[in-house]
């Protein structure tokens, strides 16, 4: 293995210790250490189906079921398959809970870094760096599922507590990973919504002043606000700091439309894929500042008229960013079968045992990311009309009224009425059975997404 420097900034471009141009370029490894329900199958948020499997499994089996999932998921094979990709990048999300607990808040939990060194040990054996995302903040950084959030409040921004919880985490990290090159940096906090728009930059300030007080050398990624799009509240750029932005393209959604074409109202083409991408960038462009691309890609549904038309997407925000010079994460690696390049198999364990609940719950349009409401739309549309009606210039952030209304109902309401029935698919099941299903996300055991990886590959150079 060749010993790895730490990047740096210089101008426009992240440089290692030789002066030579890195681009980073690679995969988001969601659903792992930060779970999310259209990943891997459950409804609700990550605590809630802990909470519903804790109860039908009980204590010892629960901690067995979850740490042979930790196990398969990532190994040395998937480490190995993104090297042969000639990708160079793992962003790694985790959630606050492995390394502090509710009831034992600023008690750093040692044995929570278990599967992170390993992640980091293996990536770092094939020259991948890693970038450690704090995905899921005490008290919730935004409104949604993939911050853990059972509610529609990031109370992240309105209690200090939960602010200074999550300044001892990442001084927890800091001092971990400080001597490590091949950690190429740390990615404090995932998609802020700060409604305010006033927090958000002296909890970033008390961020990096905790981490460089421990850690003087590796990058700091910092996202923009609203979901990682609006950078207006920011200042001139720190040293050592790379500004991320995340950059989802409308027709890449599961409800996207043609391409070119109208997807939710607005047409796109390139051309309008470029301008998204430098209003979101505008910030670095103008401080003439290196552009990481945390988050971006397309979902596929099998249907091969819809999916050629999203990789035509992919493709031309890959042409974007090699144009610019930009770093890129795509989301996402693995999950079962909706936007991983790798995905366990249609015939594994794991989705055999799912499969009826998996159509009820897009039935149901449960999952934020992969379902639609098309088979609700009586429950729905009339609710949606109610707002629309009585309060026609409400639009609550960050998305407005329509998202709000899904947020409740479908998100929240349906999710959490489907956790019991999730819970119920693992009751009395046996150890061997739990090894048997958590081996579906086995790389061995799993199915490449063929275009998708061969597409990635050829933009990795």
């Amino acid at each position: 293995m060749t010993p790895a420097p730490f990047l740096t900034i210089n101008g426009n471009q992240l440089m290692d210790a030789a002066g030579a141009p890195v681009i980073l370029r690679g995969f988001g490894l969601g659903g792992w250490l930060n779970m999310e329900n259209f990943i891997t199958g459950y409804p609700a948020n990550e605590e809630a189906q802990r909470e519903a499997l804790l109860a039908v499994l009980g204590p010892e089996k629960y901690a067995f079921f979850f740490d042979r999932f930790l196990t398969y998921f990532f190994t040395e094979d998937d480490a190995r398959f993104v090297k042969s990709l000639g990708l160079n990048l793992i962003r790694i999300p985790i959630n606050y809970r492995h390394l502090e607990d509710d009831m034992a808040p600023f008690v750093i939990k040692d044995e929570g870094f278990k599967h992170l060194d390993r992640a980091i040990e293996l990536c770092a054996k094939h020259e991948i760096y890693t970038i450690i995302d704090l995905h899921a903040l005490p008290g919730y950084q935004n409104m949604d599922w993939h911050s853990d959030n059972p509610t529609h409040k990031a109370l992240f921004w309105q209690h200090k507590h939960f602010q200074d919880r999550a300044v001892g985490i990442w001084e927890a990290i800091a001092r971990r990973y400080r001597d490590n090159p091949w950690v190429a940096g740390y990615n404090p906090i995932n998609e802020p919504y700060d409604p305010s728009e006033q927090r958000i930059m002296p909890v970033y300030r008390r961020l990096v002043d905790a981490i460089r007080a421990i850690d003087p050398h590796h990058l700091i990624f910092l996202e923009g606000n609203r979901y990682s799009v609006d950078f207006h509240m920011f200042g001139e750029p720190w040293p050592g700091v790379v500004y991320t932005n995340h950059d989802y393209a409308l027709p890449g959604f599961i409800d996207g439309g043609p391409y070119p074409g109208v997807s939710r109202g607005r047409y796109v083409d390139k051309e309008v894929l470029e301008e998204t991408f430098a209003a979101r960038s505008k910030y670095m462009f103008d401080h003439k500042t290196h552009v990481w691309v945390g988050e971006f890609g397309p979902v596929y549904t099998g249907d091969g008229a819809a999916d050629a038309v999203r990789y035509q997407v992919l493709r031309d925000q890959l042409d974007i960013y090699k144009h610019y010079g930009a770093s890129w994460a795509i989301w996402l690696y693995k999950d079962i079968g909706l936007q991983g390049v790798v995905y366990a198999a249609a015939d594994s364990p794991w989705r055999r045992r799912l499969a009826s609940f998996l159509a009820k719950k897009a039935r149901l349009g449960a999952d934020s990311w992969g379902s639609r409401d098309t088979a609700i739309r009586h429950v729905m549309d009339p609710l949606h009309n109610l707002v629309a009606t009585e309060f026609p210039g409400w639009q609550p952030g960050p998305f407005g009224a329509t998202r709000h209304v899904n947020r409740f109902v479908r998100f929240m309401l349906i999710s959490e009425g489907l956790l019991p029935e999730f819970a119920a698919l693992f009751k009395g099941i046996s150890e061997a059975e739990i090894d048997a299903l958590m081996q579906s996300f086995l790389f061995r055991n799993c199915t490449v997404r063929q275009e998708l990886a061969e597409t990635l590959a050829a933009y990795a150079g």
